[in-house]
């Protein structure tokens, strides 16, 4: 708790300097995921405990032992990311470090909902099983596929999207880099133009649907009620959503992690409003160092720590208390 008092004490004296805990989504996935930092941490190993009751899944073997193959189904992928950026979460508490905003990339908004306090983190696991299967589900009825844009302007990329039907933004990831999502045929077309206007590069991502798109709108439907049986209470540390790129309070959210299925993720203008209102560190709470690489694209010069490993926690504490 010291370090939290240090840095309410130094807000007081006019220093307004903000730590973001950021959460990532889905491809960030490595396999023994949160192993380390479970036998390490009693609070991490319990999160794992939790989120296989709420899931119905081994998350502990899924995490720690299975093969990737194993884990990238996106029905599996999501609550074992999902439990592994709190089971993070609940080390980085241990050693009393608690973010002053949070933000989440897609299904990490879900684990930003739990540090926030918003809901619990056996709901949130148990909520994003069922927003995985349900995704998987809608995807099978509508197939479709997701590209990453590399090296064009957003504005170049929105044009493109509503010039050839069947196609959509999908991830606002950092500037110059924007993913499609949408029909086959449509995200083929959307590559071949972008490529034939300069971008970069056109990579075609190993997704099983399309994502972040109005294909998945099934998903939605089917996600609803689960989410509205669990209540959301007013977040402890403010929530920044990737859906309207606002801090949104709790009577809210609900709408929103329904609506986020079919929207697009708006990391880029979330974290350029974190920064502009004062946040200067983000602390990438979970496996790989995704979201860290794309704030340092979107301003570099905020700060950024990735936290996965105890040595990364070690790092992070370290870097925080000064």
């Amino acid at each position: 708790m010291g370090l939290v008092a240090d840095r309410m004490d130094h807000e007081r004296e006019g220093d307004v300097s903000k730590i973001a805990f950021c959460f990532p989504g889905q491809g960030s996935l490595e396999p023994g995921m949160g192993r380390e930092i479970a036998e390490a941490f009693p609070s991490a190993r319990e999160v794992y405990r939790i989120g296989s009751e709420a899931s119905g899944l081994d998350l502990e073997r899924l995490c720690f032992d299975a093969p990737i193959d194993d884990l990238v189904h996106t029905e599996v992928q999501q609550p074992a990311l999902v439990a592994t950026s709190l089971a993070i979460l609940a080390a980085l508490r241990e050693r009393g470090l608690e973010p002053d905003v949070v933000v989440g990339h897609s299904v990490g908004e879900f684990a930003a909902l739990a540090a926030a306090g918003s809901i619990g983190t056996g709901d949130a696991i148990g909520l994003v099983r069922e927003r995985g299967l349900a995704m998987a589900e809608a995807a099978r009825q509508r197939p479709g596929t997701m590209a990453a844009i590399l090296g064009l302007a957003d504005e170049e990329v929105e044009k493109l999207c509503r010039k050839i039907i069947g196609v959509w933004p999908a991830n606002y990831n950092c500037p110059g880099q924007i993913v499609v999502s949408g029909e086959h045929e449509a995200v083929e077309e959307c590559c071949a133009e972008a490529e034939s206007l300069g971008a970069r590069r056109a990579v075609r991502l190993k997704v099983s649907g399309a994502f972040h798109s109005p294909l998945v709108a099934r998903a939605a439907d089917r996600l609803r009620p689960a989410i509205d049986r669990v209540k959301f209470v007013e977040p402890l540390s403010p929530f920044m959503s990737t859906v309207t790129a606002k801090v949104e309070p709790a009577q809210r959210l609900a709408t929103l992690l329904v609506d986020q299925l079919t929207a697009p993720v708006r990391f880029t203008q979330a974290a350029t409003e974190l920064i502009r209102s004062g946040a200067s560190t983000f602390v990438e709470v979970g496996p790989g160092n995704v979201l860290s690489g794309l704030v340092k694209r979107i301003d570099r010069g905020v700060k950024t720590i990735s936290v996965n490993t105890v040595e990364s926690l070690e790092r992070a504490q370290e870097a925080l208390s000064r």
